[in-house]
C-alpha cells in the first residue's frame, strides 16, 4: 500500500509529464501554418498585408444612395433567398445564417435585396462561398463599389495594388492589427472607422486562413441596446452628439506597430449618439469604446460617466449579441450603422493564423434621430 507521500509524488510526476507534452503539441501547431506557407505555398499569399508608402488627401463628402431603398418596392424583398437550402435566425433580433446561396451569382436585383436584408437583420452569415472568395481583389472592388464608395483605410495593410481591401492578420510571429496587449481582454466593441465623416454601411468580411478553434467574432445590435434603455434616457441621448477620433489609431502605427504606416492624416468628426437608419428608419445607439472620445457640450466628468455607462451596457448585454463561429469559405455581412462588433483573439498561444479581408463601402453621414440636431463641435 502506497503512503500519502508516495501518492502525492506519483500524481506530481504524472502532472509534469502532461505539462511537458502539452507545450510540444502547441509548438507543433504553431509551426503548422509557417510550414504550410513555405513548403506548399499559401493559396492566398497574393492577399497578404502590404504597407505602401502612398499618401492620400483627406476624404471628400459624397452623396450616398443606399441600394436597400430600391428593394423596398420589390414584390418580394427576400426573393434572393428563394433558392436557399437553409436560412435561419441566429437570435430573435440579430443575425441570419444562409446556406445554398452563391453571393457571386447575385444580380443587381439580388444585391439590392441583400442590402435591405442586412439593414433589417444587422448581420447575415453566408456559408460555402469559395466561388466569391477565389474571384480575387478585382472582384472584391467591383462587389463593394455597388454598395457605396470604397473606403481606403489610413493605416491597415492591404493586398499589393488594392488599397481598398482592408486586411486583418495575426500569426505566431506577427500581428498587423490595431490591438493592444496590455488589457485583460481582447474584446473591444467598435463600429468600423466611425471617426470618418461618412462611416461605413453594409460591410463584407471573410477569413482566408483561420484558427482550428477560436478567433470568433462577436456582434451586438445597437438597435436593441438602445431599446433596452428607458424612454426618458433615450430622449436625453437623442439630444447629444460625440466626437469620434482616428488619432489614437494613427499614433499606434506611427509608433512602429501594425505596419508603421499612416497614409492619410487622422480625423475627428462629430456624430449623434442616436442615429436613424436611412432605409429602415430604425434608431440605433452610435457610440463605441474604440473611437468615441467625448460628448460635446458636457463637462468631462459628465461625458465620461455617460459613455462608461453606455460602453458597459454594450459589453454586458449578451441578450443583444450574436457570435459568429468561422468555418472555411464563410462570408459575413453586417451594417455598421446599427451594429458593433469585436474579434476574439483567444488563439495567440496556439500560434494559428487568422487572415481576413474586409470590403468597406462608406455610407451617409450619420442621420440624427433628433431632427435638426446641430452636429458642429
Amino acid at each position: 500500500m502506497m503512503s500519502a507521500t508516495e501518492i502525492v509524488t506519483q500524481l506530481a510526476q504524472e502532472a509534469t509529464t502532461k505539462l511537458t507534452l502539452r507545450p510540444q503539441v502547441e509548438e507543433e501547431k504553431k509551426l503548422k501554418f509557417e510550414e504550410k506557407k513555405s513548403q506548399e505555398g499559401y493559396r492566398y499569399a497574393h492577399l497578404l498585408p502590404h504597407f505602401s508608402s502612398d499618401h492620400y488627401p483627406p476624404l471628400t463628402p459624397f452623396e450616398h444612395v443606399d441600394p436597400g431603398h430600391r428593394a423596398l418596392s420589390h414584390p418580394n424583398p427576400r426573393a434572393f433567398l428563394d433558392n436557399a437550402t437553409s436560412a435561419f435566425e441566429l437570435t430573435p433580433h440579430l443575425g441570419t445564417e444562409v446556406h445554398g446561396v452563391n453571393l457571386a451569382e447575385l444580380d443587381n436585383t439580388g444585391r439590392d435585396e441583400l442590402a435591405l436584408e442586412v439593414a433589417r437583420r444587422g448581420l447575415v452569415v453566408f456559408r460555402d462561398q469559395q466561388d466569391f472568395i477565389d474571384r480575387g481583389p478585382e472582384y472584391y472592388r467591383e462587389w463593394g463599389s455597388y454598395f457605396g464608395r470604397l473606403h481606403i483605410h489610413p493605416t491597415s495593410g492591404h493586398p499589393a495594388g488594392y488599397p481598398e481591401i482592408h486586411l486583418v492578420y495575426r500569426d505566431l510571429n506577427s500581428s498587423f492589427n490595431f490591438e493592444y496587449d496590455d488589457s485583460i481582454t481582447s474584446t473591444v466593441w467598435h463600429s468600423d472607422v466611425s471617426y470618418e465623416l461618412q462611416p461605413p454601411g453594409l460591410t463584407t468580411f471573410f477569413l482566408l486562413a483561420q484558427p482550428e478553434t477560436g478567433g470568433d467574432t462577436l456582434f451586438t445590435s445597437q438597435v436593441q441596446t438602445l431599446k433596452r434603455l428607458s424612454p426618458q434616457f433615450v430622449a436625453f441621448l437623442r439630444t447629444l452628439k460625440a466626437v469620434h477620433s482616428g488619432v489614437e489609431q494613427a499614433e499606434f502605427s506611427r509608433a512602429g506597430r501594425r505596419g508603421g504606416t499612416v497614409r492619410r492624416e487622422p480625423v475627428e468628426n462629430v456624430h449623434p449618439l442616436v442615429r436613424r437608419h436611412p432605409v429602415t428608419g430604425e434608431e440605433a445607439l452610435y457610440v463605441n469604446r474604440q473611437f468615441t472620445r467625448r460628448i460635446v457640450g458636457l463637462k468631462r466628468e459628465e461625458s465620461e460617466t455617460i459613455l462608461k455607462f453606455l460602453y458597459d451596457h454594450i459589453d454586458k448585454s449578451a441578450d443583444n449579441q450574436a457570435r459568429v463561429k468561422w468555418s472555411p469559405n464563410t462570408i459575413v455581412l453586417w451594417d455598421n450603422r446599427i451594429t458593433a462588433h469585436s474579434a476574439i483573439v483567444d488563439f495567440k498561444e496556439r500560434g494559428d493564423c487568422r487572415h481576413g479581408a474586409r470590403i468597406t463601402p462608406q455610407a451617409e453621414r450619420p442621420i440624427p434621430a433628433l431632427e435638426g440636431l446641430d452636429l458642429s463641435v
